[in-house]
């Protein structure tokens, strides 16, 4: 009896070790880089305000989006089980049918170089628009797209699986249709976490999912102005999930799918 017992606790503990190798496990590609800044998401309750902050609004932030982004409010932004959850609900709320949230790290924390990764699983349905992202912090004074804008990931629901990596500046950018990026195919977004990452240095931007390097983009190519690489000045970070817009509703808004969350496991930042 006892050695039936033994065989099948070895047998459970055997199962659990294979499902926690089957969990990813990823590292940053050089072990040179430190550990500067990061957020585990280990604490219950509301976003750390020591490291982030909200936008709040509903203006459409310049995409037409349908969302009200608001503050301090848990049923959009929230930690639990060790995971940040930004979730996109369908309620009225200022004016608007839908409520989302925007953290930045706008005023707390600015990066120039370094690898930017971001371990999440996205949201699911058309009409979603998930983003990890980053903007100059000179935005105030410089206005976008002179500010420089670098888009870790983006996905839109209608085409799910595809991942954007996005870089737009004031010569480059997708109100000219001249944005430099490139996409990946991803198996299961909005059923796995997966590592969105950027590896930015002073010459190029190198663009990974699941440390998987998809698309660079490099300073020789897109010239030296300003105008062309804004990336020499620190940049901040932005995680949102908006709702519709001229990208994210481009094929309308499924009304029945809501609410949808981008879960976060962990944001790091290494220099």
């Amino acid at each position: 009896m006892k050695q039936l017992i033994l065989i099948k606790i070895i047998g459970v503990l055997a199962i659990f070790m294979a499902c926690r190798s089957s969990e990813p496990t990823y590292r940053s590609t050089s072990s040179a880089r430190k550990l500067v800044w990061a957020d585990e998401f280990d604490k219950t309750g509301l976003p750390d305000s020591t490291r982030w902050k909200y936008e709040t609004g509903g203006n459409g932030w310049g995409n037409n989006e349908l969302q009200f982004y608001t503050a301090r409010r848990s049923e959009n932004a929230r930690v639990e089980n060790g995971k940040l959850i930004i979730e996109a609900r369908k309620e009225a709320f200022q004016g608007h049918n839908y409520t989302s949230a925007r953290l930045v790290t706008q005023g707390k924390q600015t990066w120039k170089y370094g690898r930017i990764e971001v371990l999440a699983r996205l949201p699911k349905g058309v009409g979603t628009w998930p983003a990890i992202w980053m903007l100059g912090n000179n935005i105030s004074t410089a206005d976008w797209p002179l500010c420089g804008e670098i888009d870790v990931m983006e996905h839109v629901g209608y085409d799910e699986g595809v991942i954007h990596g996005t870089v737009h500046t004031e010569a480059y950018n997708h109100g000219k249709h001249t944005e430099k990026g490139d996409t990946l195919r991803v198996n299961n977004v909005t059923s796995a976490f997966h590592l969105y990452a950027i590896e930015w240095t002073a010459s190029q931007i190198d663009f990974l999912v699941d440390n998987q390097k998809y698309y660079s983009v490099k300073k020789a190519d897109l010239g030296e102005n300003v105008t062309q690489w804004p990336f020499d000045q620190p940049f901040y970070l932005l995680l949102n999930v908006a709702v519709g817009g001229n990208w994210g509703g481009k094929k309308g808004v499924d009304e029945r799918i809501w609410p949808q969350r981008m879960e976060v496991d962990y944001v790091r930042v290494y220099q």
